[in-house]
This record gives structure tokens, sequence and C-alpha cells, in this order.
């Protein structure tokens, strides 16, 4: 059974939408603007990278990443080589960038369900707000790497939904805390 992780640059209040500046979202660009850059917090994105072997967004994130990822070969080479899974009941293969290796389209929950009982190694979730809502309302995201931004930005995409939905339980596995305020939390959902 393959592992699925989320990953995500969160506030403290728990949006995830436009860290890296991405148009549209009052404030975009939150985890650079106004924090101190610090190196160390970012060296799990590159275990990342190296742990997993696909990944997955939704078709938002897609349509985001697929026309800069695969000319940024430095910065995401393990992402661009790796197989790509992307949930959407709209996307259509056409519309599908051919300069990114595989990539496959997931159309329900079911589907990745289905794909989590096959034989492979981790699949990371990026980006993929209502994705990452979905799929943990569903119970099938087994583990989380956060990197908690010291900032409340009140409106914006969330990482969780608020669904009422029985209680679930993390273990932390992993922490660190760094001089500019940001906490990296790993937790696995205890089963």
């Amino acid at each position: 059974m393959r592992t699925l992780i989320a990953t995500a640059f969160v506030s403290l209040d728990g949006v995830i939408e436009a860290p890296g500046g991405e148009p549209g979202y009052r404030n975009s660009g939150w985890t650079f603007n106004d924090i101190e850059f610090d190196e160390a917090v970012y060296k799990i994105k590159g275990r990342e990278q190296g742990e997993a072997a696909a990944m997955m967004m939704g078709r938002v994130s897609y349509q985001a990443f697929s026309p800069v990822w695969p000319d940024m070969t430095e910065e995401f080479s393990g992402y661009n080589a790796m197989p790509k899974y992307v949930v959407s009941t709209t996307l259509r293969e056409q519309d599908l960038v051919s300069n990114w290796g595989e990539i496959s389209v997931l159309r329900s929950l079911d589907e990745v369900a289905a794909l989590k009982e096959t034989e492979g190694g981790p699949i990371i979730i990026h980006g993929s707000a209502t994705l990452n809502r979905n799929l943990s309302d569903a119970r099938l995201i087994d583990r989380y790497h956060l990197l908690v931004f010291p900032v409340l930005l009140g409106a914006g995409k969330r990482l969780f939904s608020d669904a009422d939905k029985d209680k679930q339980n993390l273990e932390l596995v992993e922490s660190e805390s760094y001089a500019n305020g940001i906490q990296k939390l790993v937790y696995d959902v205890v089963r």
C-alpha cells in the first residue's frame, strides 16, 4: 500500500493559498514577505523529492505548475522525473502538457483510494487546497509535512475543511523550530 503525503506551507490560522506569489489572492507571497529566509527550513522540500515516488495535485495546481515546473530543472529535477497524478473531473487528456513526463488523470476519490492500494513508493500532494480537504475528509491522507508560518491571514483557502466529522488523531513524528518563527511539523495519521 502506498503512502499519501500532504505537504504544505500553512499559516497559523490554516491558510495555504498563494504562498509563493500566485496572483489573485490579497496576501499572495506570504511565505517570503516580511519573513527572514532560513535555508534550513526548506531542507524538507529537498528530502521530499528524494523520498517520493510520484506527485499528486488537483486541476488548479496542475494548471499553475505545468507551464513552469518542467523548465525548473535545477529546483525540481526529482519532481519533474516522477509520475504525476492529477485529480480532476474536468481536465481533459488533450489539456495535459507533453514535456513533464508521465501524467495520469484520476476522476474520483475512489480512483485515488485504488491507486493507494497499488505497489510503489510514497505519493506527495502539492498545492491543491480543495483536493487536500477532500482527501483528508475521506481519510485517505497518511502523513502531513507542514511548514507552519508565524502569520495570520484570515480569509483564504484552507488546508482542512470545516466538515463535521469524527476526530482523527495524529502522531507527531518530527518537529523543528527555526529562528524566523517557522515550525516544521510532520504528523502520521493514526489508523
